[in-house]
């Protein structure tokens, strides 16, 4: 069996368990290795985090497929882990740029990786219905008899459309058109959550470290879901701390931010791996 068979096989009996694993999303290289450090499972990308590193926004207009693809390249090449790749809208509009992408991805050594229904445009930001399901059928069939997990996105609540029940109708029409994973970003609540868990017949991604409501592991695992993410939180999150590291310096002169650092010979050890950290 292959490397990116047996990392395929790893990815998909998590989405087995009777509990919901967590996959963080990285942002480079880097990011990847400390992660895996502290002993999570798979990995994510995050198209967000990435974009933050370059200094751009996270828009489908502002983030090349080849730039994305290579990112998540490197991250694969950086962990022993699973790997699955935000693939934004599928990097065009036509369901056959959507398969494309998902052939791109297996052959960089990624299982997995999620497919949107937002078009990037405001003034229309979400696929009618009848084209987001030939997008993702035409993704599911490109994946067949590759070692990849497409995930399907439903983003009606990232993009103000507010509607449970047009959401939980796409992610079963996603479902029915071979979807593995569904994901609807941003829902508002625990009931929302626990509520789509029950009208899917697949396992479903929940994304925290948004603002607003949050929940434990064991609570989204009692709602239903079997895989939580961060999307662009833990990159958020590293700025945040370099805000606050700057800030002082800058307005108190003082270099106090310092006894919160990682200690470089702890990074370094990390970052001297010429390959993934061993699995212990």
């Amino acid at each position: 069996m292959s490397d990116q068979q047996q990392k395929y096989q790893r990815l998909k009996s998590l989405h087995a368990q009777d509990q919901a694993f967590v996959i963080p999303n990285a942002w480079d290289a880097g990011s990847a290795r400390l992660l895996e450090s502290l002993g999570f499972e798979a990995l994510a990308t995050t198209s967000a985090g990435y974009a933050f590193s370059k200094g751009k926004r996270d828009s489908i207009a502002g983030l090349s497929r080849d730039e994305l693809l290579a990112n998540a390249a490197e991250i694969v090449a950086a962990t022993d882990l699973p790997v699955s790749a935000d693939l934004e809208d599928g990097f065009g509009v036509t369901p056959e740029i959507c398969a494309q992408t998902i052939r791109m991805a297996s052959t960089l050594g990624l299982v997995g990786g999620s497919i949107e229904d937002a078009t990037g445009d405001a003034a229309s930001p979400i696929y009618d219905i009848e084209q987001s399901v030939e997008r993702i059928q035409a993704a599911a069939e490109a994946a067949a008899g590759l070692p990849f997990i497409l995930t399907a996105r439903a983003e009606n609540y990232l993009w103000g459309k507010p509607d449970l029940n047009d959401t939980i109708k796409r992610l079963q029409a996603f479902s029915e058109a071979g979807a593995d994973v569904l994901y609807a970003p941003g829902l508002p609540d625990i009931a929302a959550i626990r509520t789509v868990c029950a009208a899917v017949d697949k396992p479903v991604n929940v994304l925290m470290g948004l603002q607003g409501n949050t929940y434990s592991v064991e609570q989204l695992s009692e709602a239903g879901a079997r895989r939580i993410s961060v999307g662009g939180s833990f990159a958020r999150a590293a700025i945040g701390a370099l805000m606050r590291a700057a800030e002082e310096v800058r307005t108190c002169g003082t270099f106090t931010y310092a006894a919160d650092a990682i200690p470089d010979s702890v990074v370094s050890k990390l970052m001297l791996q010429t390959s993934a950290i061993s699995r212990r």
